[in-house]
């Protein structure tokens, strides 16, 4: 486990004994070594850790193995890594590979975490999924409000072109940290000199992606995987998980717990069992599932499920980015979907109505719906604008955001309809000011695409 910090450091702490008592799913492969480093692992160390990478020519052997190892995504789509693979080496032209670290959604610091504490192994896998499908260059892509983090890659990357390690060029570049910049198709237009913001499709990257060349886009901790499998096997990278979810995953949580953090937990791990290593705090009460393009849950209708896509699609949900955070019970939903709607609002690329318009109109009737101060027939017209925007926006972001609010108008429905009624909130009691929970990053000012 490892805790993150302000500022960017990050530093680790023992397990206590109650989450020592709760351990089941719990493991360490992309988070050995971290326990009390406090630092990023040198590239001496992370061979003494890891031992050598996988030898030059491995080639297209390793996205058999990857195929065959079940690795899908961890930035949240979770499409399989090797269908990924291979389709941008069956292309023609040389191929490009871009490690996505930008982790635009705030409830997350995973990848974070992971950059900071073992960059070489991200630098491992990009260079293995590189040679793998062709690829003479390797783009890390990082927010440029973390210029810490920038650092510390570049230092990586430094050490291991000064120890002729790698056969390709690694580049570490800060781009904007808007919400939807993380988006792949933001990040290769930002590669091709444009603007960090998500284009049409198709082509997608894998067809025509950074400099019109077949791209290999994946998030940070899916190629820390790949080095593993490349090292270890894909034997053994399916000794952790479930048959539809192999492998080990980091997970972020936060809010009503006692030790929030990053947890590395085998795939498929019960949401319960996530939520008492953690030391979960309270009784039941709301879960948020995903982050702000996630779901609202009561705790008590997935605690028993496995935080996997498989697993959470019968409830309506989906683990993201490996998102949970527990909300005090004292909170209100309302209050808190309604503070990151606001955020949502003003994230958008401004390239189609749903984002200019339908956005910015559902958050001020959910902040009417949060504050009681209501205007109108409120319900009726908030229902009206969410199947209005809902898949008619030029990217996923709408959508998102109408997810997020469907979900919280299902979860906090009698705290919804006490809020319409002007009666007290049923959740949070008196109605007093609460600290938030959710965090809510500072918009750039003024706004940067490029």
């Amino acid at each position: 486990m490892t805790m993150s910090r302000p500022g960017g450091s990050t530093a680790t702490r023992p397990l206590s004994q109650g989450q020592r008592a709760v351990r089941l799913g719990l493991t360490t492969r992309l988070t050995a070594g971290w326990q009390g480093a406090g630092q990023p692992a040198t590239l001496r160390e992370h061979l003494d850790r890891y031992g050598p990478p996988a030898g030059h020519g491995a080639g297209r052997g390793l996205i058999d193995a990857v195929t065959r190892a079940g690795l899908t995504g961890r930035g949240g789509a979770g499409f399989p890594t090797g269908i990924k693979m291979r389709s941008v080496a069956a292309r023609r032209g040389r191929a490009v590979v871009v490690a996505n670290g930008m982790e635009s959604e705030p409830a997350s610091e995973k990848d974070k975490a992971l950059l900071a504490c073992a960059p070489h192994l991200v630098l491992d896998g990009a260079v293995a999924a590189a040679e793998a499908v062709g690829a003479g260059a390797v783009h890390v892509c990082l927010p440029r409000s973390r210029e810490w983090l920038i650092s510390i890659v570049g230092n990586a990357a430094a050490e291991r072109r000064a120890a002729g390690l790698d056969l390709v060029r690694i580049e570490v570049h800060g781009l904007p940290h808007r919400y939807v910049s993380s988006e792949e198709t933001a990040v290769v237009q930002w590669l091709n000199g444009g603007e960090a913001r998500p284009a049409a499709v198709p082509p997608r990257p894998y067809e025509k992606g950074v400099g019109g060349r077949p791209t290999l886009l994946d998030n940070v901790e899916t190629l820390a995987h790949v080095a593993l499998i490349a090292r270890f096997g894909e034997a053994w990278f399916r000794q952790a998980g479930l048959a539809g979810a192999t492998g080990t995953m980091l997970t972020t949580v936060s809010g009503a717990v006692d030790d929030p953090g990053v947890y590395e937990i085998e795939a498929g791990t019960l949401i319960g069992d996530v939520l008492a290593m953690s030391g979960a705090r309270e009784g039941p009460g709301p879960l948020l599932i995903g982050g702000y393009f996630g779901t609202w849950h009561d705790v008590r209708d997935v605690a028993g499920l496995p935080l996997a896509s498989g697993g959470l699609r019968e409830a309506g949900a989906s683990p993201g980015a490996g998102v949970l955070v527990a909300l005090p019970s004292d909170a209100c939903g309302l209050i808190e979907t309604a503070r990151v709607l606001a955020w949502l609002a003003g994230q958008g690329a401004g390239q189609c109505g749903p984002c200019m318009f339908g956005l910015p109109a559902i958050a001020d009737d959910f902040a009417q719906l949060a504050s009681g101060r209501i205007q109108g027939q409120l319900p009726d017209r908030l229902e009206r604008r969410l199947g209005m925007v809902l898949g008619r926006g030029a990217c996923r972001h709408p959508d998102g955001a109408v997810r997020l609010a469907r979900s919280a108008l299902t979860t906090f429905a009698a705290d919804a309809a006490a809020h319409v009624s002007r009666r007290v909130c049923l959740t949070s009691g008196s109605g007093r000011a609460r600290q938030a929970v959710l965090p809510i990053p500072r918009t750039a000012q003024p706004e940067v695409w490029r």
